[in-house]
């Protein structure tokens, strides 16, 4: 969305790493971790382009505004609340100049109203990321999202359509929908289900895929729907977090394993070809042997394709940051380590399942050791061997084998396409 109101100013976008005259940079806070990869981007470029002037937005502009203008190299730095007008506060094209101290365009407070969103999110992919909602009011204890981003706010219904139809008649197949909660969409008195419904009446959308959702958010209405709909696609990334309920409680999460199980069972009872992604937090403070024992049982137990696998980040005024028994970075990292191998093997296992379906696949941009690849409607990634460009097109496989995290498959004759294969899901 910046990118296309930048380019209505007159900016010619780069890749990162080129020659610049300006860099902005879209912030992270989630992690410690996140706020270095920020902070070494900001040197990265000017190390290659010292007179370029350097704008910071994003969610540790929010929380980290004060740090931020310590940088030396810092031109610019807005806030959340005035991140969409960050294209009104640079010079025009060809008289940005390095400042002597950071200017800076931040609010300890952030609207809750709904909103709405200036241009349109086109992108280099084939899938269009469309976001619905900002914020959140869950207030999970390791969490700093609801001082970066405020409270949950939605945006307006008419104005999503009307992004949808500019996307769509740009040429994207997919829609992806984004947001901090966006189980939590509210306009009006439409709700997400709502949203789907009208989404799917706009011409020229092939498929919507939902984004990470919050395990509560997930209702029956939303899967009911999702079973009945062709447009949408049977997938879910549903944060776990931790199997353990004593681990859950002390996050905040609303909801035990079990009703987490209870989610999914009737997910694959309404749609038994559905993929399922998550994300896990490891060494959170107090997670000992046997808590961590019961996050791995589950993991493995239950019919990932895939999840990705976090380490607890201590993130100033939140209520983890006050608890004790911290783990050590050994013991934090060797769990990280074991979970993100048994993702591996169940990425493999999922791919496995599908040796021998055929199944349409969205094709992306460019080749992967010489080959061409895409996404599942249940995000299984699948390579094909083939000369012409597939990118944007929509083709039916045969899926024949895996390589390298990949399904391989080969793509069906015109003729054959009409013919599809129920796919089975089962849990690993």
């Amino acid at each position: 969305m910046l990118g296309d109101l930048l380019r209505q100013k007159g900016y010619r976008l780069v890749e990162f790493g080129d020659e610049t005259d300006l860099l902005v940079l879209n912030t992270c806070s989630v992690t410690e971790s996140a706020e270095k990869d920020c902070r070494y981007a900001v040197r990265k470029t000017l190390r290659h382009s010292p007179q370029a002037f350097v704008a910071l937005t994003g969610c540790y502009a929010q929380t980290g505004a004060a740090l931020l203008q310590s940088i030396p190299g810092v031109d610019l730095i807005v806030g959340t609340e005035y991140k969409m007008k960050l294209p009104d506060y640079l010079p025009a094209p060809g008289r940005l100049k390095k400042r002597p101290a950071p200017e800076l365009q931040h609010s300890r407070t952030i609207g809750r109203d709904d909103f709405v969103l200036p241009g349109t999110a086109y992108s280099d992919s084939t899938r269009a990321l469309l976001k619905i909602q900002d914020g959140c009011d869950f207030m999970c204890s390791f969490c700093q999202i609801p001082f970066a981003r405020g409270r949950e706010r939605s945006r307006v219904l008419s104005d999503v359509l009307r992004e949808a139809r500019d996307l769509t008649a740009a040429g994207y197949r997919e829609l992806v929908l984004t947001g901090v909660n966006i189980g939590r969409y509210r306009h009006e008195g439409a709700t997400l289900v709502d949203l789907l419904g009208q989404l799917e009446a706009v011409p020229g959308v092939t498929r919507i895929r939902i984004s990470s959702i919050e395990p509560t958010t997930v209702t029956d209405d939303l899967l009911e729907h999702m079973a009945r709909s062709s447009t949408i696609c049977r997938y879910l990334h549903v944060p776990l977090q931790s199997g353990d309920d004593q681990i859950l409680e002390a996050m905040n999460r609303r909801y035990s394993l079990r009703d987490f199980e209870t989610m999914m069972e009737r997910a694959l009872e309404l749609m038994p070809d559905a993929g399922f992604g998550t994300d896990l937090l490891v060494g959170f403070p107090g997670e000992d042997d046997e808590a961590f024992e019961r996050t791995r049982e589950a993991a493995a137990r239950l019919p990932f394709s895939y999840f990705h696998v976090f380490s607890y980040s201590e993130r100033p005024g939140t209520a983890a940051a006050k608890l004790d028994a911290a783990l050590s970075p050994s013991t934090v990292q060797r769990r990280r380590q074991l979970l993100t191998e048994l993702s591996r093997s169940k990425n493999l296992a999922f791919s496995q399942l599908h040796i021998g379906r055929r199944l349409p696949v969205l094709f992306e941009k460019g080749t992967r050791r010489g080959l061409r690849t895409g996404t599942a409607g249940n995000f299984l990634r699948v390579a094909v061997a083939n000369e012409r460009e597939l990118a944007g097109t929509i083709q039916d496989v045969t899926i024949t084998g895996i390589m390298d995290g990949l399904a391989v498959g080969a793509l069906l004759s015109p003729a054959s396409q009409k013919i599809r294969t129920p796919l089975a899901m089962v849990a690993l």
